[in-house]
């Protein structure tokens, strides 16, 4: 069973890995059926000890929340949901939203969804850089206070903008793209969560899956699955470079007796207790491998030599082709200069 610990200085305890459900409705490919994700939902629960699952308003959209609400039915007392606000879809345009009212309509909207009384941690997806953080806050603070979330969260933040956003409310956890060929968080957004006491949950922590299986990843992936229209990392020369980097992980993984993947999670449990990574899945053979990523042990020579591979500027391609999909190390608008809502 998975250990439990201590997320932030705030009191959020977690298991000492999550699991990320986005896959199972959205983006990979077609929604996978309800009843087979929800299995999986539960096994990892009941039988790993997996408490902390994330997911998303804007995950389907809506969808993701609904097939969450139906699975923790009977265990959410063992469990901590994650769900984020902030990406606004409206004819195609996807825009960034973190006005007071937009804020406290997804709130409501997400805790009809998920059928709880209470999200036990609530992130800004994205920041919204026309409203000052400060103005998002308070009224995140006041749906604390009036017990509809529990614990608050940012995604993609600058440094400056979670000091700001902390100094108006505590931040429980802030979420990132982490993992051995995104390592750009670690100058200066991982050492300000580390000295204000906040949580770090790293998403994406297997590369979309690359470091499970490689360029093998994308065979028989849907049309519409993103991993085959907006990752430059898995395209053409792209890929094979990145594929040497697989193959040197692969021979680092035999001579420890465990998967690629489960190696390149070891590293990332290996950053320290304040990290949670949240590998997501749809099967459960993966689910198991994931999990045992665990009990994978790294002396110091060992991380030296995974990231003598894996370096900062290892990885040949960016994040995303596309890259208004996310918005990294986002500052927002100074309170002074924040007037009326309808600004925006």
């Amino acid at each position: 069973m998975a250990s439990i610990r201590m997320l932030a200085s705030q009191g959020l305890k977690v298991s000492s890995q999550g699991l990320g459900c986005m896959g199972m409705s959205f983006a990979f490919g077609p929604p996978k059926p309800d009843t087979e994700m929800i299995h999986l939902i539960r096994f990892a629960v009941n039988e790993l000890g997996i408490s902390l699952l994330d997911t998303a308003d804007a995950y389907g959209p809506f969808s993701n929340e609904l097939l969450l609400g139906k699975a923790i039915k009977g265990i959410r007392e063992k469990v901590q949901i994650a769900s984020k606000f902030g990406i606004h879809v409206e004819n195609q345009l996807r825009t960034y939203r973190g006005d007071p009212a937009y804020v406290r309509a997804c709130c409501e909207g997400s805790l009809k969804r998920l059928d709880v009384d209470c999200i036990d941690l609530y992130y800004v997806h994205r920041i919204d850089a026309r409203v000052p953080i400060e103005i998002t806050m308070m009224e995140l603070k006041q749906l604390v206070q009036e017990g509809k979330i529990k614990y608050v969260g940012l995604s993609e933040a600058s440094p400056s903008t979670i000091r700001r956003a902390h100094a108006v409310h505590p931040i429980s956890a802030v979420q990132l793209e982490w993992s051995l060929w995104t390592r750009g968080a670690e100058k200066e957004v991982i050492p300000t969560c580390r000295d204000l006491g906040i949580g770090i949950v790293p998403f994406s922590p297997l590369g979309r899956g690359f470091f499970s299986k490689g360029a093998q990843i994308l065979e028989g992936l849907a049309d519409t699955d993103m991993r085959k229209k907006e990752q430059p990392r898995l395209e053409f020369e792209n890929l094979k470079h990145n594929k040497k980097l697989y193959d040197k992980l692969q021979d680092l993984a035999s001579a420890k007796k465990c998967t690629p993947g489960q190696l390149a999670l070891a590293w990332l449990h290996h950053q320290g207790d304040d990290v949670v990574p949240i590998p997501g899945t749809t099967k459960i053979e993966n689910l198991k491998e994931n999990f045992g990523a665990l009990s994978v042990t790294l002396n110091k020579e060992e991380m030296q030599d995974i990231e003598a591979i894996f370096h900062e500027d290892c990885a040949a391609g960016e994040r995303y082709k596309y890259m208004n999909s996310t918005t990294i190390n986002t500052e927002t608008m100074p309170l002074w200069k924040w007037q009326t809502p309808g600004s925006l």
